[in-house]
């Protein structure tokens, strides 16, 4: 007998004429029964369940009752196995408590187990967020990271999306995209605008609730100091007719404007910073790629470490609570009064023990690079890295004068002219200017990027003259020029589509780039190419960019623990007394 249609909704009756029963009619009648009346027994115990599906098999009617009660338990069990997933709604982490009591607002239940995604119960009633322009211009995929919230669009901000969408600025693309979003949603067969456009009809999983246009006036009165032709006090009004008209629902306005979101609290409305965009909360959880072994750890793990030698290097074989700890690539460092120093790399990770190993010594003259020796301890780890075949990407950041672009210079040279590693030696950076804008620049892209390179020139300036030594002043002469020959200086503007082979390429100022920038740069990488970014998190001169959203920031995080990646967070400036001192007191 071939099994009967699933019902259309959640425990739902089928229809007499879906099957036919030709023994103990009563039994199958009573446990159809039971499994509609009684489904929080049924969820709760679902050992019961498939004993009943069991003692039912034996019946000619046992098809139809098991799968009823499959598609009950199915509906209703809970998942203990899977985690609550991270707060990360809106722009504000603290939405997490959000649930399916929505009913009373006008709202779909927001729980939709699908086959590919489960997500866990809600625990509370979900949102309505009021979404401002500039959060659509600053991520057109904003519309789908309230997780299970629904999201209200007011009618202004259609039309100021209108007027964004022209020109080649990230801000118009921005635009565009997003009118494509909305006019994808509005486009699948069957949405309807007056009920909601569902957020997942067109694959995003992650987005559970539904979309909502302003369709018809909404009645506010706002203070007469709010002029009522203006976009943001419009929003603001529609929020203020919305919460009372969903009361008591929480409505929230989401805006990138401070302005916007501090007037929104003066009038007692509820505001809130988008905050998806950001990687991390405070700028000190980022990784910093260098670990302190506990004091006590030659005490407790000295007897089960297991060393070897092989080459240059000597292995160390780790085990203990430590482990966990560990990345991939991070250095670790022991320094105990009487006790042997250790200073090494975790080259590998299983699931209880770790290797170390062993770092080389760029600090000794022997093994200067390019004329350049390192002062401190992670100028050592940063060398390490940039000196490794095997590195394919290194993140730099510090302050002022620890060294970043000295290294990743000296490193270069050294693996582009003597080592041939590299056919030559490409350097960027966000042409973000400090103060006021000077205008167009004469020449080719070379010389228009010759202004943002002041620090490679200084730079260059200094390890011609290390590498010169006597050589006299033609000899100085003849270095610079072959340096020069190998060191190209190119646009960002232009990297679009280019594929970088056997190349060793330098993006300074990385602190200044979005994430989207960030990821165009990366996947230019080629066969046999290294790329190093470096940045001073504390000096971002983007607009709305901040420590938590910087490209640089972005890239440290997702890149960590990825076998062929290293980061360093260069701790001392080595510039000068002079520097070391304005830093830390300016």
């Amino acid at each position: 007998m071939p099994l009967p249609p699933a019902p259309s909704r959640r425990a739902a009756l089928l229809a007499p004429e879906a099957f036919e029963v030709t023994a103990r009619p009563r039994i199958a009648a009573a446990s159809a029964n039971e499994a509609i009346a009684t489904p929080q027994r049924t969820a709760a115990t679902p050992a019961r369940a498939g004993r009943k599906a069991d003692s039912a098999a034996s019946s000619p009617a046992a098809p139809d009752t098991a799968s009823l009660v499959q598609v009950e338990t199915r509906a209703r069990a809970p998942e203990p196995a899977a985690p609550p997933p991270v707060a990360r709604s809106t722009g504000t982490r603290k939405a997490r408590s959000t649930g399916t009591t929505a009913a009373a607002a006008g709202a779909a239940p927001a729980t939709t187990t699908t086959p590919r995604t489960r997500k866990s119960a809600p625990q509370g009633p979900t949102k309505l967020f009021v979404l401002d322009t500039n959060v659509l211009l600053h991520d057109p995929t904003s519309l789908f990271r309230f997780e299970e919230h629904d999201i209200f669009l007011p009618m202004i901000v259609l039309e100021e999306l209108d007027g964004h969408k022209k020109g080649m600025t990230e801000v118009a693309r921005n635009g565009r995209q997003t009118s494509r979003t909305l006019d994808a949603l509005a486009g699948v067969q069957g949405a309807d605008i007056a009920h909601g456009l569902k957020l997942d009809s067109t694959g995003q999983r992650a987005a559970g609730g539904h979309l909502f246009f302003q369709t018809v006036p909404l009645d506010y009165s706002l203070p007469t100091s709010l002029p009522p032709g203006k976009a943001d006090n419009q929003i603001l009004g529609v929020v203020e007719a919305l919460r009372k008209l969903h009361a008591p629902r929480e409505v929230v306005l989401v805006s990138k404007d401070i302005n916007m979101r501090v007037k929104a609290r003066a009038l007692g409305l509820n505001a809130e910073d988008y905050q998806n965009d950001k990687t991390l909360e405070d700028g000190d959880l980022l990784y910093a790629g260098v670990l302190a072994l506990p004091p006590d750890f030659w005490a407790k793990s000295g007897k089960n470490v297991e060393s070897w030698q092989s080459g240059a290097h000597t292995y160390y074989r780790i085990g203990g609570p430590i482990v966990p700890q560990l990345m991939i690539n991070q250095f670790v460092y022991f320094e105990a009064p009487g006790e042997p120093s250790l200073f090494a790399r975790v080259s590998e990770i299983r699931e209880k023990t770790a290797v170390l190993q062993t770092l080389k010594d760029y600090g000794s003259a022997k093994n200067a690079v390019w004329g350049v020796t390192t002062r401190n301890r992670e100028q050592n780890y940063a060398m390490n890295l940039l000196m490794d075949p095997e590195i394919d990407f290194v993140t730099l950041t510090g302050t002022a004068g620890t060294g970043k672009t000295l290294l990743a210079l000296a490193a270069g040279l050294t693996q582009v002219l003597d080592d041939r590693r590299y056919t030559e030696i490409i350097m960027t950076r966000a042409t973000v200017s400090v103060g006021e804008d000077i205008g167009f620049l004469p020449g080719t892209e070379e010389e228009k990027m010759g202004p943002w390179m002041g620090a490679l020139d200084d730079n260059l300036e200094f390890l011609a003259k290390g590498d010169g030594g006597n050589a006299g002043e033609w000899g100085r002469a003849a270095t610079n020029e072959l340096i020069r020959s190998r060191i190209k200086i190119k646009s960002m503007n232009f990297m679009r589509g280019r594929t970088f082979l056997n190349k060793y390429v330098i993006i300074d100022e990385a602190q200044n780039l979005t994430p989207k920038q960030m990821k165009t740069l990366i996947t230019r990488a080629g066969p046999g190419t290294k790329i190093i970014c470096m940045g001073n998190l504390a000096q971002i001169d983007t607009p709305y960019l901040t420590e938590g959203s910087s490209g640089l920031t972005y890239a440290v995080d997702r890149f960590k623990g990825w076998p062929h990646s290293g980061h360093i967070t260069l701790a001392r400036g080595e510039r000068s007394r002079l520097a070391d001192f304005a830093s830390e007191v300016l």
